[in-house]
């Protein structure tokens, strides 16, 4: 697990005397007299939500449209002013954009104490949604039915904001000279991380009769879930009768490592030529001179590919929160305020891409009735 804390009112003080003076600060977010109505999370399902990015954007455009939600204009955060902790935690593929927005909220004069825990989504919405420690729950899928009905349990009803899109990289030692610049197709990928198979010669008998090291995120992350919805179950899964079997097939493959560290994965896989791995496409760019991207169905993890809809392993990223703790922390609405705000700002230096405005304005319009306004 890895935890991004800072002692923000130390920073705060160090900043000021080094520069001398503050700028002159922002308008405050307007404050709400009376709790908020709870909203509820905008989503039907996970399967729903991992077929395909582009169907998410679609439906989050509709919404929009029908709301009137494009175009929607947050209050300024006066940074300056804010006090009180904040406490998230959740998928390491959003972890690195949490923690850009985290650094720039307090560069910005953020006087309180923010943790960002990177434990994997789903373990993630176990703290948010059943034991109730966290404001935030950080999230590489969208909620799960069963998850909202842990919250509901609790008192908390909670709210989707979308934040970015990341493409899932499939990535492969620089050594591994076999797989061609076209790429796997998705049963080929599929057959790779399976019990199917054991040796390179087993996808393609003109490839080395070497052991496949397989590498992949732990069964709390939300990466491991999409990958098994989008790739293993298209493979293995053809009915309820069937419905598990493509996450038997990969956690019963021989030579397979699990982690919720995507710097474990990274090492594993630049480690040897016989290795394969996935995770988001943050880390991957972060590690770019150590491992080499695989094309899937002909089409390399891009900007341009993932905004034309044409990568197949494109997925949403979500932060979680709920109205009432919004309401009785205003830290907390303050700081989604400016992830909402700025986060495109971030997004592409840390590696990912940018929500569709359709989903980013929902989001914010979620925001401003959590917050009565």
């Amino acid at each position: 697990m890895r935890r991004f804390v800072l002692p923000t009112l130390l920073i705060l003080a160090l900043m000021l005397a080094a520069c001398g003076a503050a700028t002159a600060p922002a308008a405050e977010v307007a404050a709400t007299e009376a709790p908020a109505a709870e909203a509820p999370a905008a989503t039907t399902d996970t399967a729903a939500m991992t077929e395909t990015v582009a169907t998410t954007d679609t439906a989050a455009a509709t919404a929009g449209e029908a709301t009137g939600a494009v175009g929607v204009m947050l209050p300024e955060v006066d940074v300056l002013a804010v006090t009180g902790d904040i406490v998230t935690a959740g998928s390491s593929t959003v972890y690195p954009l949490s923690e850009a927005m985290a650094e720039r909220f307090i560069d910005e004069g953020y006087a309180g104490n923010i943790t960002i825990d990177s434990i994997g989504t789903g373990a993630g919405f176990e703290r948010f949604c059943k034991a109730g420690e966290t404001d935030i729950s950080n999230a590489s899928r969208a909620i799960k039915d069963s998850e909202i009905e842990s919250c509901k349990a609790i008192g908390r009803e909670p709210i989707e904001f979308r934040v970015g899109t990341d493409a899932l990289a499939v990535v492969v030692s620089p050594e591994n000279t076999w797989i061609p610049e076209s790429g796997l197709t998705l049963e080929q990928l599929a057959m790779i991380f399976s019990d199917q198979t054991t040796k390179w010669s087993d996808i393609d008998p003109t490839w080395p009769a070497e052991d496949i090291l397989r590498f992949s995120p732990g069964t709390d992350s939300g990466t491991f879930d999409y990958f098994i919805e989008a790739v293993m179950d298209k493979q293995f899964v053809v009915d309820d009768a069937t419905k598990g079997k493509g996450e038997e097939a990969l956690l019963k493959a021989a030579n397979l490592q699990l982690s919720e560290d995507d710097n474990v994965l990274v090492q594993g896989v630049e480690g040897s030529p016989n290795a394969i791995g996935y995770f988001g496409f943050a880390y991957y760019e972060e590690n770019a001179d150590l491992l080499r991207a695989v094309a899937i169905e002909g089409v390399e993890p891009a900007a341009a590919a993932v905004d034309a809809g044409d990568y197949p392993l494109a997925r949403p990223l979500f932060i979680y929160s709920t109205a009432s703790i919004i309401t009785e922390k205003p830290q907390v609405g303050s700081f989604i305020n400016f992830y909402l705000t700025y986060v495109d700002e971030e997004i592409i230096r840390v590696g990912y891409f940018p929500a569709p405005d359709a989903a980013l304005d929902a989001g914010r319009q979620a925001l401003l009735a959590a917050m009565g306004q």
